[in-house]
């Protein structure tokens, strides 16, 4: 079985993300985040997107968007998120884990993009002791179906919360995608999100993520909450590299803008010659396609792994490891179904 393209984590590190992790091998130096290695490595996240911010390093992207969102809601409160996003459909019930009990709200909207109709619904619901009230909103960019948010939309979903008092986070897992996109990063501080996950896995890191805090008040015994949750690494510089890699030689940006060029090579390739068609607009690194079961299992037979998403389309993920030739051998195999 082929696994190019059942998910962009079947990937390898990056060549720049293993150097690193290799000249960070070299001799000793300081534990627990204290070393040169993680201290550069947040500043290049820093750098990117233009903010005075906290920044730490975890084992996992739900970790990273569990304790996020434990940072914005008390045990008492809820998360408005997208329906399918993957905090309420992948991560086991992790942010209510270390959160002692947060709940979580699932909007619609198309694409993985929150409707802001159903935003306003949500937040103009009467509060009663019943039930869990929003605090916060969780946004991710780009979406689980490869959408893109544009600046204009964030804001329109971003203030409505902000005028309540409430909390932001935003789970940048494929983060460089929706840069490679053309997305500004340094928007994100801008438009008053309080915590980002900074992706690193699917961009070619092995299994590190980042918290930023933009709102430096959520990292007041940071490190204490970090360590409870059994995220804090001893060889901390091992978590770091493979960010201090990507973004010194921006890799991080490179491989994206090829994931997403290899998605645009597949969706283009399947428009021309196959009878499936897209069923959600190409923005990023995924492509999403009308395909019967029969033909799925057909697909899987031929040695090609990919995997029917929560709306019925089949997934395919390109990575910054994807080649054309891949891309191609694929179409091939499509075509014969």
């Amino acid at each position: 079985m082929r696994h190019d393209f059942g998910s962009d984590n079947t990937a390898g590190m990056a060549p720049a993300a293993l150097q690193a992790f290799v000249e960070a091998n070299q001799g000793h130096a300081r534990a627990y985040g204290a070393d040169e290695v993680t201290a550069r490595a947040a500043d290049q996240i820093r750098a990117r997107l233009d903010a005075d911010a906290e920044v730490r390093f975890v084992f996992s992207g739900t970790a990273a968007n569990a304790i996020a969102l434990s940072m914005l809601a008390w045990p008492h409160e809820a998360v408005l998120a997208h329906h399918a996003a993957h905090v309420c459909t992948d991560e086991t019930g992790a942010p209510g884990f270390f959160g002692s009990g947060v709940g979580l709200i699932g909007l619609p909207g198309f694409s993985g993009k929150i409707d802001p109709l159903a935003l306003a619904a949500a937040l103009d619901e009467p509060e009663v002791g019943h039930r869990q009230p929003p605090a916060a909103l969780s946004l991710t960019q780009s979406t689980e179906y490869g959408a893109v948010y544009t600046e204009e939309e964030l804001r329109h979903l971003i203030e409505p919360m902000k005028l309540k008092g409430h909390g932001v986070h935003v789970d940048g897992a494929r983060l460089a995608n929706a840069a490679a996109a053309g997305f500004d990063l340094k928007q994100i501080a801008r438009l008053g999100v309080d915590v980002l996950v900074f992706g690193g896995a699917k961009a070619g890191a092995n299994c590190t993520e980042a918290i930023v805090m933009f709102d430096r008040s959520l990292a007041r015994r940071i490190d204490n909450r970090l360590k409870q949750a059994g995220q804090t690494a001893s060889k901390a510089r091992f978590l770091a590299a493979p960010f201090l890699g990507l973004l010194e030689s921006n890799a991080w940006e490179d491989g994206a803008a090829h994931a997403n060029l290899m998605a645009q090579r597949l969706a283009g390739g399947l428009a021309a010659g196959s009878p499936f068609a897209l069923a959600h607009p190409v923005e990023a690194n995924a492509v999403f396609v009308h395909m019967p079961a029969e033909a799925h299992r057909r697909l899987n037979e031929l040695g090609w792994a990919c995997y029917r998403f929560d709306d019925g389309s089949v997934r395919f993920v390109c990575s910054w490891a994807t080649t054309a030739e891949a891309v191609d051998e694929l179409l091939d195999a499509v075509r014969r179904l």
